[in-house]
């Protein structure tokens, strides 16, 4: 088992990494400070890892709640089960949530940890890529809103994050590869030499090599805990992590949270990052087919679902978190392991960027 430190001052906590950590009832015991735990997962991941994951916590007053699968309940609606279910079974403000499942589980369970009495502990327990080198570090939770992905939240920090590596086994291939968008994103925005490390290592995490599943998760979730460490509400460094987040959300939102997963829209949405970058002369045309290669290669979508005009893309981008006094501020890439967060680009350059894809995605 591997241990990291996301270094927050009074808020640090630790990262575990390692296998069949659902079966380690001391680590899960010694970072909780509540009788009380309550178990939030979905309709997926309950039949997989529920039961063990109570029997390992059988000496507390523990319970659990089951939600519908899907970025599309990530809602307030959905999340006030949670508050409901807390309420009616008489949990104190020491109480302590588990958040067993992916980045929706992850986030409105956190958001929910934020709210009840004005904030509890809770853990991060993720079982997929993308919510293990991503979603459960840096204390992000939140709920979407019809206008626009993530809108509702706030930042509560867990009391740990355990990663265990052995639940990938059952991971669908489509999640895994909606994981890799992320952790490619790390080598892209800060860590050329992991990035290199993935063009050459690729298919291996798609065959779910152990040690390479390991590396990967744990020089993804190192990355994202130092950027934290420095930024933790994003008033700065901690926007590169949005590296095809505004393009990448904007279809999530057009697409109403359904038919794309987080990841696959990221990728689409790197592209295009690196795409606008290009067009700014900062990188290279054969940095944007490198890019697009190793997006390729991982089974990831690199073009707009149809549909998506340069009129509908601006609309939905403008709702955004990183856009102030009307200005949208973007993540794009001077070479790849170094981004930059900007308002200075073209405005024509961008929407040239949208009609490319646009075209794209019509032709295919």
């Amino acid at each position: 088992m591997k241990k990291l430190t996301v270094k927050l001052g009074k808020r640090s906590y630790p990262i575990f990494i390692g296998e069949n950590l659902l079966n380690n009832a001391e680590l899960f015991k010694s970072n909780i400070n509540s009788r009380q735990v309550m178990v939030v997962t979905n309709e997926t991941i309950a039949p997989l890892y529920l039961d063990r994951l109570m029997k390992c916590l059988s000496d507390l007053a523990v319970d659990s709640i089951i939600l519908p699968d899907g970025e599309e309940y990530k809602t307030l609606e959905v999340m006030n089960n949670i508050i409901t279910k807390l309420l009616q079974k008489k949990f104190n403000r020491d109480c302590c949530l588990i958040a067993l499942g992916g980045g929706v589980i992850g986030d409105i369970t956190g958001f929910a940890a934020a709210c009840y009495q004005r904030g509890i502990d809770y853990i991060q327990v993720p079982t997929t890529v993308l919510a293990q080198v991503d979603s459960s570090i840096g204390g992000k939770t939140g709920v979407n809103h019809v206008l626009g992905k993530n809108m509702i939240g706030a930042f509560h920090q867990p009391r740990a994050v355990i990663a265990d590596i052995s639940v990938l086994d059952t991971l669908d291939k489509r999640e895994l590869s909606a994981g890799l968008a992320e952790v490619i994103k790390y080598g892209l925005i800060r860590d050329r030499k992991f990035y290199v490390w993935l063009e050459d290592n690729i298919d291996r995490l798609l065959d779910r090599e152990s040690d390479a599943l390991t590396f990967a998760i744990e020089k993804s979730c190192r990355n994202k805990a130092e950027i934290v460490a420095k930024d933790e509400k994003e008033s700065g460094v901690r926007a590169l992590l949005n590296l095809g987040h505004t393009f990448g959300h904007a279809i999530e939102t057009g697409l109403g949270y359904k038919d794309w997963l987080h990841g696959e829209a990221v990728a689409t949405g790197m592209l295009m990052a690196t795409d606008l970058s290009c067009r700014h002369g900062w990188i290279s045309t054969d940095d944007v087919a490198r890019i697009k290669n190793i997006l390729n290669k991982a089974r990831l979508p690199v073009k707009l679902p149809k549909g998506f005009n340069p009129d509908r893309m601006l609309e939905l981008m403008s709702i955004d978190k990183k856009t102030r006094d009307g200005v949208l501020h973007l993540v794009l890439l001077k070479d790849i392991g170094n981004a930059i967060i900007t308002d200075q680009y073209e405005s024509g350059k961008l929407r040239e960027t949208l009609m490319h894809f646009s075209v794209v995605s019509e032709v295919a």
